[in-house]
């Protein structure tokens, strides 16, 4: 059985910073790509970053480009979100997704991921 398990969320001030983890187990991570999504209330899921197995490739969405930072460890079956200059809007849910490499690129689409994380808090307050 797939797992993916997020941590890391909480509240912070806007300007701040905060790291998220998803550790995976169940699967052999280094052949997956993986993703961060986030949603807020009443808001559709929107991905965030994805990165591609080996992490050969990395897409961001607008909103994350230059503050966020995807990352990998293959090792430890964990992916990372490095998150700086936190705004008011960046507050969500943040799920971590995977989806295994043979299938077509996903890009930051959440309908192509299999595999989903239960989620971690990120409140950010001016």
């Amino acid at each position: 059985e797939v797992q993916l398990v997020e941590s890391g969320g909480g509240s912070v001030q806007a300007g701040g910073s905060l790291r998220l983890s998803c550790e995976a187990s169940g699967l052999r991570f280094r052949d997956y790509h993986m993703a961060w999504f986030r949603q807020a209330p009443e808001k559709e899921r929107e991905g965030v970053a994805i990165i591609k197995y080996g992490a050969r490739d990395i897409e961001y969405s607008d909103s994350a480009k230059g503050r966020f930072t995807i990352s990998r460890d293959d090792a430890k079956n964990t992916v990372y979100l490095q998150m700086n200059n936190l705004k008011d809007d960046d507050t969500a849910m943040y799920y971590c997704a995977s989806v295994i490499r043979l299938s077509r690129w996903p890009g930051l689409d959440p309908r192509r991921f299999s595999n989903w994380g239960k989620g971690t808090q990120v409140t950010v307050s001016s």
